[in-house]
Order: C-alpha cells, then sequence, then structure tokens
C-alpha cells in the first residue's frame, strides 16, 4: 500500500510540473529557452529538460529556433480545437433556451490568439437585433466577451494582450485593467457602445473542467440594453452557472 500511494504521488508531482510547463509556454510565439522555463516555472533546469523531452516526443511542445527555444506543440492545438468544439457543442441548448428566456441573441466566444472569436451563435427574432457572424474576432479591450476573456486569464496574461492592443495608450490600459478587477469581482463584463455605437452587451466567462475558458454574451441595440440590464444580468449568471456544471466546472 505505501508503494501504491508513493507511486500515485510521484505521479501526480509528474503531471504537475509537465502542466506548469505548459503553462510556462502559454502565450510564447517565439518559445523559451530551457533556463527562462526553470526560471518561470521554479524547477530545476535538468528537471525541465527532461520534462521538454518527454513532451516534445508527444508533440506537447516543439522546437522554435535553432538556439534551443520550444514553443507549444501541433498536438495541444489540435487539443485545444476538440476542446471547442466540445464547449460549444455542450453549451449551445443553454444558449438556446437562456435566448427564448430573454428574447435577445446570445453569442459564445473563445479566445484564439490575441482575439475574441465567435464560435456560436443563437440569433433572436427580433426586427432590431445585434447579429455578427461566427468566426468573426472582436478586440478584447473594448468589447463585452473580451474583457470578460481577459478577466478570467491570469494579470500578466491580460496585461499583456491589453497591450498588444493599446501600445501607445498607457492610460487606457491601466483604465482597463481597474476594468477587470470589476469584472472578477462581480463575474460581468459590459460593453456600452464602446465598441459600435449603438450596440451595448453584457457578458460572463464560463470554464470547462480542463480549464478552457470561454464567453457567453448577449448583444444588445442600445435602445432596449439600457432598460433590461438588470434583467439581463441576472438571466446570464444564472445559465452561466449551469453551462459551467454542464461542462464539468468545479463551481
Amino acid at each position: 500500500m505505501a508503494d501504491a500511494s508513493k507511486d500515485r504521488k510521484t505521479g501526480i508531482q509528474v503531471i504537475a510540473r509537465a502542466a506548469a510547463v505548459l503553462r510556462a509556454l502559454e502565450g510564447e510565439a517565439g518559445g523559451l529557452s530551457l533556463g527562462r522555463i526553470a526560471s518561470r516555472t521554479g524547477l530545476p533546469r535538468s528537471t525541465v529538460q527532461r520534462i521538454v523531452g518527454s513532451l516534445e516526443t508527444e508533440g506537447w511542445v516543439m522546437a522554435a529556433s535553432p538556439e534551443g527555444r520550444v514553443r507549444l506543440g501541433p498536438a495541444l492545438a489540435r487539443l485545444a480545437t476538440t476542446a471547442r468544439a466540445d464547449m460549444a457543442r455542450i453549451a449551445h441548448p443553454y444558449l438556446e433556451e437562456l435566448s427564448r428566456r430573454i428574447k435577445e441573441t446570445v453569442d459564445f466566444a473563445v479566445l484564439d490568439g490575441d482575439d475574441a472569436v465567435f464560435i456560436d451563435q443563437v440569433v433572436a427574432p427580433n426586427q432590431l437585433r445585434a447579429e455578427f457572424s461566427l468566426g468573426d474576432a472582436f478586440p478584447m479591450h473594448c468589447s463585452a466577451h473580451g474583457k470578460a476573456i481577459l478577466a478570467a486569464l491570469d494579470i500578466p496574461r491580460a496585461e499583456a494582450l491589453a497591450e498588444a492592443e493599446l501600445p501607445k495608450e498607457p492610460d487606457r490600459v491601466t483604465h482597463l485593467m481597474k476594468e477587470l478587477d470589476e469584472v472578477r469581482r462581480t463575474g460581468l463584463a459590459f460593453d456600452r457602445e464602446e465598441h459600435i455605437k449603438g450596440i451595448c452587451a453584457v457578458s460572463a466567462a464560463v470554464r470547462d473542467s480542463l480549464g478552457g475558458v470561454g464567453a457567453i454574451s448577449v448583444p444588445v441595440p442600445a435602445t432596449r440594453f439600457y432598460d433590461n440590464e438588470d434583467t439581463l444580468t441576472a438571466e446570464l449568471l444564472e445559465f452561466c452557472r449551469r453551462i459551467e456544471t454542464a461542462l464539468g466546472a468545479a463551481v
């Protein structure tokens, strides 16, 4: 029994260390050196080298330069694509029910590179409505779903994405980071005609059991949004909790 417990503990430790290496490489398109990974993870360089070698064999990481930098590999991209499809498939019936209840369009977006991209949508049958196309990419800093996703990321990653979108506007980055603190507190992100004049939106992040992050948003013409904001936010939060339960997230 003692040997089995020790083996299980060792296995968990190996998985945790491999996950730490993969997290260190997240968002690093140019890759990182083994020394840099070791610095970020707090692991010995020799341990990082062994883990990277194993991950490279499985396609989870790959060489990024002749100098020895490595980056996330194609196997992770395939897994991410599958995970997104699963999230959209599981969430879709809830999007339909939410749309019927509030009589508004409901969108589902995920982080794709540096953009928030729509992967699913239920369009409400209103004559005046906000409607976008699947695959459309929106800026993170001024869209409700973009802000919801940013708030769900770790702060350094969120700040890096904000700075990439607003490279010459440090004051706006500072303001956005303060706004994201409020999003984390309330669970709600807003776009009050910031991205498109006449269109407002409210959004909330959802997570799956693997740590994947998406955002459910309700875009509404401004003429209907302000009078219905409280109802929309309450319904959205309820359905996001239900969606996370269906996705197997700990809520």
